[in-house]
């Protein structure tokens, strides 16, 4: 069985699938990995490396993608990458599905299994596939250097001879992966950190990295769906959401906002209004830019200065760490290949929480419901 990483052609992308450290387990265990040439330079991988690892190198992406049974990716492929895939082979990568309705049917159409990423389900066992998480890590980290170079303070105490200055007060927005690392990061750079997350049980990890915990009374009582994300708030607690976080928005030098729900535009939680009311000079990094921004004013991949507040709304900030993020991504895909493959050969078990929850499209049809449900509600809208 053949398994190929080509070079990402999605614009400022430089993670790779896999890395070198990554191919040997995969050649041990009776699989050829080929690889295309170059794939591995925006994360400083050369060629070399990974033919030293026991990897061919393909100089021809469309030759490539010809003799894959399984191709390894991290963004979701184009239209030209779906169609040089051979009929029936396997896709795996950050699909992106429940908003990618045309990718989904061209995949259909193609007969190609696909399996994305972002479907792993949130479940002990599958903790070291989960990319979503292993990316957020990253992202939450970058979003609070972004901050710290944007903020024309310091962001700890210092007690010097000309007196004392105080640290930057900072309020992370969400309480997932990305939220709980850029409080941890944010403490480690001296500052006061605050987060806010409408799930009432994240309260506790919040404080246990030293941050205090906004607590709004949204006379909402269950806040989590079954896969440990937010759930999309009613029309009146969204406002009353709002209108809460406007009064304490004001306060802080530094704002992170990282609220995101699957498949749906980020929730709306700082608005226009909220940022006339900032301090001049404070800043705002908006990770969810990519899915309309929790903030009004934020425009995807542009920083904007609104009001005196520096607002940026990145989209890609794994991309920026390549080193690290594809490392990481590298063990979680191998990890769901292990799932996938045995005896050197495909072997997909539907019954398998991993493999249902993770698989987008088999056989011809759309076998994932959650997909199929998303699909068929843009449709009817």
């Amino acid at each position: 069985m053949k398994i190929a990483v080509p070079k990402e052609t999605a614009p400022g992308e430089r993670r790779v699938a896999l890395t070198p450290d990554a191919v040997p387990p995969l050649v041990k265990s009776g699989l050829e990995v080929l690889v295309e040439a170059g794939a591995g330079e925006g994360a400083f991988h050369a060629d070399a490396a990974y033919e030293k690892a026991g990897a061919r190198i393909v100089r021809d992406a469309n030759e490539l993608y010809g003799q894959a049974d399984v191709v390894l990716k991290v963004q979701k492929p184009t239209d030209a990458e779906v169609d040089a895939l051979r009929e029936g082979a396997v896709l795996i990568a950050f699909l992106q599905a429940l908003t990618s309705p045309d990718l989904v049917q061209r995949l259909t159409t193609r007969r190609i299994t696909s399996f994305g990423m972002e479907g792993v389900p949130r479940i002990s066992r599958a903790q070291k596939m989960d990319a979503l998480s292993s990316q957020a890590n990253l992202a939450g980290y970058k979003a609070v250097l972004i901050a710290a170079e944007s903020l024309p303070k310091f962001f700890p105490m210092l007690m010097t001879a000309a007196g004392t200055v105080f640290a930057a007060k900072a309020l992370v927005i969400g309480a997932g992966v990305a939220g709980l690392q850029a409080i941890a990061t944010a403490r480690r750079l001296g500052a006061q950190v605050w987060g806010y997350d409408v799930r009432p049980v994240v309260k506790e990890q919040v404080e246990s990295l030293g941050a205090k915990f906004l607590e709004f009374d949204l006379g909402v009582t269950d806040a989590e769906d079954k896969g440990g994300y937010a759930k999309a708030l009613s029309a009146d607690a969204s406002r009353r959401q709002q209108e809460m976080l406007a009064e304490k928005t004001k306060d802080f030098d530094i704002v992170v906002t990282t609220a995101l729900v699957p498949g749906r535009p980020a929730p709306r939680l700082v608005t226009k209004e909220t940022v006339a009311g900032m301090r001049p000079g404070s800043v705002i990094v908006d990770l969810a830019a990519e899915a309309g921004g929790n903030c009004e004013l934020t425009e995807a991949d542009k920083t904007v200065v609104r009001h005196g507040v520096t607002i940026h709304g990145p989209t890609n900030l794994p991309a920026t760490m390549p080193v690290n993020a594809s490392q990481l991504y590298a063990r979680n895909v191998t990890e769901l290949l292990r799932e996938l493959v045995k005896d050197g050969k495909l072997a997909l078990d539907f019954d398998d929480e991993v493999v249902k929850g993770a698989c987008v499209t088999h056989g011809g049809e759309v076998v994932s419901e959650t997909v199929k449900t998303a699909l068929a509600a843009r449709k009817s809208a």
